[in-house]
């Protein structure tokens, strides 16, 4: 007799899903629509009030002009908000590094290999200038974090390192 035989079959183990790591970069902007509203109020009040107050006393051509000091000021928040919208995802799997750029004109996107990758922090040309990050891989090159802080910069081009490794190296997730 085989005892074995009420038993019911092995189930097979899901393959583990394979490992990723993914990085998240978003500009800082530390205005939101309701303080960028509130912003271009307090600046609005009192330049439209001196201005109505000069025009009161025969100085009209000061009026146009302080409104076009708040239509310029409006539209320099409103280009600053759109700017704080745009947003990067890198995400390195075993095999590749996939790169998405999110902006005003749509989503971008790039595939590298990831055993072919490399990641490399490009001097800036002038002293005032920032530096460039760059994944390179087979001919194709891809800027990422160009909205982020020098020194973001550099720690995200550390962390990458580690996460992409050197060229025919695939270090472990």
């Amino acid at each position: 007799m085989n005892a074995r035989a009420d038993l019911p079959p092995p189930r097979p183990t899901p393959d583990p899903a394979p490992a990723e790591r993914v990085l998240e970069l978003m500009p800082h902007r530390s205005l939101t629509p309701k303080t960028a509203r509130i912003f271009i109020g307090l600046v609005a009040v009192p330049t439209f009030a001196v201005a109505l107050l000069f025009t009161v006393q025969g100085f009209w051509p000061i009026l146009p002009f302080a409104g076009l000091e708040i239509g310029l000021l409006i539209w320099a928040v409103r280009a600053s908000m759109r700017s704080g919208l745009e947003r990067e995802t890198i995400t390195v799997t075993q095999d590749s590094v996939i790169v998405r750029h999110w902006d005003r004109r749509g989503v971008q996107s790039s595939v590298f290999p990831r055993h072919w990758a490399r990641v490399t922090l490009h001097a800036p040309p002038a002293a005032l200038h920032p530096s460039r990050l760059m994944l390179e891989s087979c001919g194709r090159t891809r800027e990422v974090g160009r909205f982020l802080t020098e020194d973001e910069r550099r720690s995200l081009a550390v962390r990458l390192k580690q996460l992409v490794g050197n060229m025919n190296e695939t270090p472990a997730l």
